[in-house]
């Protein structure tokens, strides 16, 4: 553990703190019952990988894709990792969890977490990889039983907490994260209780270096989307109209991906066939996401924590045979990370504390939203970047507002609350976002969008938990 009794101490207390739609994407209606047995359950989650990577994680798709189900219109709920990783483990919404910036990880309460429910249930539970953005690498993850956490997080010679002990281990970090986990499985001939492995590797975020067998892998050319790099960018919001990047580098930025993806899908294939060969592959719920987006230049923006499709949209893959989702459907309904730990507790028959409400919902069943709320909170004063904004997004149109609100050193939101900036998209005939019908707008335009009641329900969401949560 770390010398530091503080970050000790906030740990401790933080850990110690209080059918149609289904059948028609090819799910069964309770497929929490379809197993004997509790399932096993796996996690892969990657760093900055945009939905359209396909090229890159054949095997994943094989297996996810083909015995699986493919969620089409996924979303990071919000695109920047903390955050991200923190709804994946809660199922809550940042401003409900509190981890709204990378610098905030000390807010999460680990108490809400899926490890935790499933630890106490009777889970052996491992980690390997990346955890939470400025995690002390001395500090064990808590509800954990077996781990090798990487941080600070890089693509070679990485440095680990091995079950409580630091040190370094050679290699590339993809793999050794994909021998961790590997080890965590053979294990489970041993032990018989059921698992929770959440693997997390670097890959693709920057500078995404690639292994040695990839470095100079060849890959699609690319001649971008009809937003990059957007040259008429005058209704945009300024950080937008700002930015400077150009098609070659989201290129560069795309190549670079693409062959870190490689590793990430050697790795996939090779827990797959882990699984088959332990008899396991049947009973085990597997979830393949990303944490985020990330734009190849589109609106010059070379980064993520926008609320633009590259940045909020994700790759998003499940698959679980015994509960019947191995059809190699596709699924349209709105979901992303804000749905896993759901899903994760409805399969194991665990029911959440009611003092830790959760924002998403079980994807087993037929429940099917009609929006989907995403936010970034901006950390601090300084120029430069996107201000705080929150989106609500549909199917076929998505409206932000951009906020005078900043989070403070202890990640607590403040300022006016002004609006600075507003967007609306009608995804259907716009769907690269270059036309924002607001900008210029008169009130009887604003009227005829339905942006009154837009903005109130954007208001309502910003602050919603549980059942109230979009």
């Amino acid at each position: 553990m770390s010398d530091t009794p503080s970050l000790r101490r906030r740990t401790f207390l933080a850990a110690s703190a209080a059918a149609g739609a289904a059948a028609a994407a090819g799910l069964p209606s309770q497929p929490a019952q379809a197993a004997a047995t509790r399932p096993n359950i796996l996690i892969i989650v990657t760093d900055d990988q945009p939905k359209n990577t396909q090229w890159a994680t054949g095997k994943t798709i094989g297996w996810l894709g083909d015995h699986g189900v493919t969620f089409a219109n996924a979303f990071s709920v919000t695109p920047l990792c903390a955050p991200s990783r923190s709804t994946i483990f809660t199922g809550q919404y940042a401003h409900n969890h509190g981890v709204r910036g990378n610098q905030h990880q000390e807010n999460l309460n680990h108490h809400a977490t899926v490890q935790r429910y499933l630890q106490e249930a009777g889970y052996r539970t491992g980690l390997y990889g990346k955890y939470l953005n400025g995690w002390d690498v001395h500090d064990n993850p808590p509800y954990f039983d077996e781990f090798a956490l990487l941080a600070p997080i890089t693509y070679n010679d990485g440095q680990y907490n091995v079950d409580g002990t630091v040190q370094t281990i050679n290699g590339y970090t993809t793999t050794v994260v994909k021998n961790r986990a590997l080890q965590f499985l053979q294990r489970s001939t041993t032990d018989t209780r059921p698992w929770f492995l959440y693997v997390a590797p670097k890959a693709p975020h920057g500078p995404n270096t690639p292994d040695i067998p990839y470095a100079d892998t060849e890959v699609p050319a690319w001649d971008g989307r009809p937003g990059v790099p957007e040259n008429d960018r005058s209704d945009k919001p300024a950080y937008i109209k700002n930015a400077d990047g150009t098609l070659a580098d989201g290129r560069n930025i795309r190549t670079n991906q693409l062959r870190t993806l490689l590793s990430v899908d050697d790795a996939v294939q090779a827990i797959h066939d882990k699984l088959e060969a332990l008899g396991q592959l049947e009973n085990t719920l597997v979830f393949y996401i990303s944490d985020n987006g990330f734009a190849w230049a589109d609106h010059g923006w070379t980064k993520k924590s926008v609320p633009y499709g590259p940045s909020i949209e994700v790759p998003f893959r499940v698959s679980w045979p015994a509960g019947g989702l191995n059809t190699g459907a596709t699924d349209n309904r709105l979901t992303g990370n804000i749905d896993i730990a759901p899903t994760i507790l409805a399969a194991a028959g665990i029911t959440p504390d009611a003092q830790h409400p959760q924002d998403g919902h079980s994807l087993l069943g037929a429940y099917r939203r009609d929006h989907i709320l995403t936010e970034f909170f901006k950390h601090g004063t300084a120029a430069g970047g996107p201000p705080s904004w929150s989106s609500y997004v549909t199917a076929t149109k998505q409206y932000t507002e951009y906020r005078d609100v900043h989070t403070d050193a202890n990640g607590i939101p403040t300022g006016s609350g002004a609006v600075l900036f507003r967007e609306y998209y009608d995804l259907v005939n716009d769907p690269h976002q270059l036309t924002n019908l607001l900008y210029q707008s008169t009130p009887a335009q604003e009227t005829a969008l339905g942006i009154p009641a837009l903005a109130a329900q954007l208001a309502a969401d910003r602050t919603s938990s549980g059942a109230t949560a979009p």
